[in-house]
């Protein structure tokens, strides 16, 4: 007999969730950094095969950007534990170049 545990809500994994406060930092302290984020989405935007959830990602982070323009608003909604906020800190290659000084 194969006795099934109910799932639980999905935890963001230790690694992901230091990488995602490192970037937090890093955009705080030097907000210009969120141009490097754009770029890096309209990058990703132009590749041939994404992933269905990589480009949701991009997606999303268009609805933040289009939303908030305060880096400290930017800052929350990706740390936020909603959907959006998951969504986002799920790719860090959407981050690459932020944390290199």
């Amino acid at each position: 007999m194969n006795v099934r545990r109910p799932r639980g809500p999905r935890k963001t994994p230790k690694t992901l969730q230091h990488h995602s406060e490192q970037v937090v930092a890093a955009l705080k302290a030097d907000p210009s950094k969120l141009e490097l984020i754009k770029d890096n989405l309209e990058y990703y935007r132009q590749q041939r095969h994404l992933k269905r959830g990589f480009l949701l990602a991009i997606e999303r982070f268009d609805w933040v950007f289009s939303a908030h323009s305060d880096v400290d608003e930017i800052c929350d909604a990706l740390l936020r534990d909603d959907y959006i906020g998951k969504r986002l800190r799920r790719y860090p290659l959407l981050y690459k170049g932020v944390l290199d000084d």
